[in-house]
């Protein structure tokens, strides 16, 4: 079987498929239409986000399978993917830690204004009451997705103290970590809100004024899902008025589909980046050296599984 593979990935990736009797071709630099003009000598395609793969790219493909390194699959047409009989692979178990630590890391800095505190006594300044933080315990910790990703983040939070609980679409997921809870509840009860969902239509813009306005306390908002899950106008809005007490964002609506730049930059993303009540990070939630292999194998180890 022929597979093709698209983003530099971990190499145990070629060398396992290899050793199995697969034939590796990689191609890091083609884009979409030079890619297109040979998909059809393929069985299988390895991708992380920068190729589309459009309903036009896969009809004209043989593939028998497509495998995402990653958890997002925003970048393939799942439907017609799924009427073609391609089947669909992707790892979120693989940085689904990583993710959790993540957003641990930053919560604590924002939460206790580690970065603000530090860079003033690095410059001379003494400041105490200023500084003071906000502790999580007794805190309710509200969680939109608890997928992988989700789960994971309330596992790490049962050491600290806080109410866990969270909203998603399907149903009887409540565990040992926390509590399924419909939207409005959420909405009422959290002190920290924290996203873990996928970019579709529903989730788009999902964090707007509207949403924002119907929180009953003030908040602090985490994003390490995708950009446009948040219209980040409104967030900054929120973070003015000091309805968001504080953003910790791993991901930004100004994202390239590739994820390795950004599109745009604007008064909006100049605020965030100067702003004291924001951290930002370059996508690297789910971005450890841990993370890199674990997203392979699992890739590796489900392809081998089905062929």
């Amino acid at each position: 079987m022929k597979v093709l593979q698209l983003d530099k990935n971990h190499p145990l990736i070629s060398e396992q498929l290899s050793e199995k009797g697969f034939i590796i071709d990689e191609d890091y630099i083609s884009n979409y239409d030079e890619i297109l003009k040979k998909i059809k000598n393929y069985a299988g395609i390895i991708i992380r986000s920068r190729i589309s793969l459009d309903k036009n790219f896969l009809e004209k493909s043989n593939l028998k399978f497509i495998a995402r390194i990653g958890a997002g699959m925003e970048n393939i047409d799942v439907e017609t993917a799924r009427n073609l009989g391609i089947e669909l692979i992707n790892s979120p178990e693989g940085n689904r830690d990583s993710v959790a630590e993540h957003v641990l890391g930053m919560l604590l800095v924002l939460m206790n204004r580690l970065f603000i505190a530090s860079d003033e006594v690095k410059n001379g300044i003494w400041k105490r009451e200023e500084n003071r933080g906000d502790e999580l315990l007794g805190k309710t910790f509200g969680i939109i997705g608890y997928g992988n990703m989700g789960k994971a983040v309330a596992k790490r939070l049962s050491g600290f103290g806080t109410n866990v609980i969270f909203h998603d679409i399907l149903p009887n997921l409540s565990d040992e970590f926390a509590t399924q809870v419909s939207l409005n509840q959420l909405k009422n009860e959290a002190d920290i809100l924290s996203l873990h969902i996928p970019l579709t239509p529903q989730t788009q813009d999902l964090i707007d004024e509207k949403f924002i306005s119907e929180m009953a306390k003030n908040f602090y908002f985490i994003n390490t899902s995708r950009g446009k899950n948040v219209k980040t106008k409104d967030l900054v809005s929120a973070i003015k008025s000091g309805k968001i007490k504080g953003a910790a964002l791993d991901v930004l609506e100004y994202e390239t589909p590739s994820f390795e730049n950004l599109e745009s930059e604007n008064a909006d993303f100049r605020f965030l980046l100067n702003s004291e009540k924001a951290i930002v990070t370059p996508h690297i939630a789910g971005w450890t050296h841990e993370s890199k292999e674990k997203l392979a194998q699992i890739v590796v180890d489900k392809i081998l599984k089905k062929h």
